[in-house]
């Protein structure tokens, strides 16, 4: 189950640089330019709407 969470989570991932490479190289460079706040929030609501899913979902 959990090799099978990883291999979606890779395979999403992979999608944005195989399909739009330069908007996916320009989004990671507006990332690097976020204060460490700002990604902290980030990486909360998207922990948060992962485990939302996972409720959901189970």
């Amino acid at each position: 189950m959990l090799l099978s969470a990883l291999g979606m989570v890779l395979l999403i991932e992979g999608l944005m640089p195989l399909a739009y490479p330069a908007g996916w190289r320009a989004a990671m460079q507006r990332m690097v330019e976020l204060r460490d706040g700002q990604l902290r929030f980030m990486g909360f609501v998207a922990t948060a709407a992962g485990l939302l899913l996972l409720a959901i979902a189970g």
